[in-house]
């Protein structure tokens, strides 16, 4: 993402739509009139509720508050992978904490992240994220809600911990990215798979074919924003009421009306997330 390109104009509408995964506080969100505000872009081209995801203790916080401030927005709280290290006793209870609020509707994004280790100064390593991601579980199945996973270079040991531990009954896989294989190993346990801006990437052959081969029930999509803006507008600020574009996208890659994809992806977040 840079700033120096403009924010893009707004797709046509395409309603309804949930995005599944975004990061309001990264957007710029900082308190009730400029949650309203983001919200208020997305809902004017069908995009009628997001998720407000975490990634440390502070955009915890914010996200709790955030969907609690306006009943268009939902929360899911957690420590990234690449923090888990900052997981102690203390985090562990005011995640509890945070999650256990109604409008949090996932704990996510855990998971697992072998890019960054030796790249990122003070990024957890392999066996603290591995550590973390069990306890992430665990609170999932606690508190009976949705896992939300972050998976990066990962595929073979985030699915073997999954399966050691015991998958939560809802498990989404946020911002796939994987191949065609592992989408089928998802798609065999019952996960649920959602898509960003990277599905509309011409050069994502792997991506895109998996993409083509989920079930109807166990899709989703959503922005990461303000990350991975879809083509053609690689490189400039993303925001919840940008996700029209992914799933027009989505839907040609899977030769499907876009408004029945729509309805679709709508029907599942509701389900997954309960809202």
């Amino acid at each position: 993402m840079s700033s120096r390109r403009p924010a893009p104009e707004p797709p046509e509408p395409l309603s309804p739509l949930i995005d599944a995964h975004t990061h309001i506080d990264a957007c710029g969100a900082t308190d009730p009139e400029s949650v309203a505000a983001l919200v208020d872009r997305a809902r004017a081209v069908g995009v009628r509720e997001l998720v407000t995801v975490a990634d440390d203790l502070e955009a915890a916080r914010f996200a709790v508050q955030a969907a609690n401030w306006d009943d268009r927005v939902y929360a899911a709280v957690a420590l990234h992978p690449t923090r888990a290290n900052h997981l102690d006793d203390a985090a562990k209870a005011e995640l509890e904490r945070l999650a256990a609020d109604p409008r949090v509707v996932a704990v996510g994004e855990t998971g697992l992240d072998y890019y960054w280790p030796g790249k990122l100064e003070g990024c957890a390593g392999i066996e603290e994220q591995v550590e973390g991601f069990r306890w992430h579980i665990d609170l999932a199945k606690r508190l009976g809600k949705p896992l939300m996973i972050h998976n990066r270079e990962a595929d073979h040991d985030l699915l073997a911990v999954l399966i050691d531990e015991g998958a939560p009954d809802e498990v989404i896989f946020h911002c796939f990215s994987s191949d065609a294989n592992m989408a089928m190993a998802c798609v065999e346990e019952g996960f649920v798979l959602s898509f960003s801006g990277t599905v509309s990437f011409k050069n994502a052959h792997e991506l895109r074919e998996a993409a083509k081969l989920v079930p109807n029930e166990l899709i989703l999509v959503e922005t990461d924003a303000p990350f991975l803006t879809p083509h053609p507008f690689r490189g400039a600020p993303n925001e919840s009421y940008m996700l029209p574009y992914t799933l027009r996208a989505l839907a040609e890659l899977r030769e499907q009306d876009p408004v029945q994809l729509a309805k679709i992806t709508t029907a599942n977040a509701r389900r997954v997330y309960g809202i």
